[in-house]
């Protein structure tokens, strides 16, 4: 987690780092390509164009700011009750590089801004543990084409205890950032409860 600049003024990020055993150019299709991109991520719809705009089944949703294939995708990111009323909160940028073997690393920063009505409540885990576990999903499809239903995996043990340990680590995060160690408590403990919460595992 590091600090940065929005639109809307001082942010803080969320930065994931994974290789993936394909090359850039299918790593590039696979988050780009509107049918593929619901296989791992969530069914998406919109004008999928530089300067156009997107929407999740989710309701995340935002406009493509940058897109220069197959190396970087930029887009802004809304999401919540009250989100439209936020511009230029949240931005969500993916780089793409070559691996030695012909794989690819792949880097995915989040920037939210500090003042955006989440980040009291859950920290950095509100983004962070949700791009963990999508980014699980992106590499069982790139691995054996399957997708990963995330409602059904939250409530399974396997991805109770991956998001139990995604919230811990972001805490962590959080802390060696300079957060303060009683809001960071509380905030994992609001972030597990939210991705795993009490009762829900089979």
């Amino acid at each position: 987690m590091s600090t940065a600049t929005l639109p809307a003024g001082d942010a803080y990020t969320m930065e994931l780092r994974r290789r993936y055993d394909a090359p850039v150019d299918d790593v590039w299709n696979v988050i780009t390509d509107p049918e593929r991109l619901g296989r791992w991520l969530k069914p998406v719809t919109g004008d999928l164009r530089l300067g156009g705009s997107f929407e999740l089944d989710g309701g995340e949703h935002g406009e493509i700011l940058r897109c220069d294939p197959p190396r970087l995708l930029r887009v802004s990111w809304l999401f919540g009750p009250g989100a439209d009323e936020w511009p230029g909160t949240s931005e969500v940028e993916v780089r793409l590089s070559p691996g030695p073997a012909g794989d690819t690393e792949f880097e995915l920063v989040h920037a939210a801004a500090v003042g955006e009505p989440m980040f009291p409540t859950y920290g950095p885990g509100a983004g962070g543990v949700g791009w963990d576990l999508h980014l699980l999903a992106l590499a069982r499809f790139l691995t054996d084409g399957e997708s990963l239903d995330h409602d059904e995996f939250r409530t399974l043990p396997e991805g109770r205890e991956i998001a139990r340990r995604s919230a811990a680590a972001w805490g962590e995060a959080h802390l060696a950032a300079g957060g303060d160690p009683d809001h960071v408590a509380a905030a994992v403990e609001a972030t597990t409860a939210f991705y795993a919460p009490e009762g829900s595992g089979r």
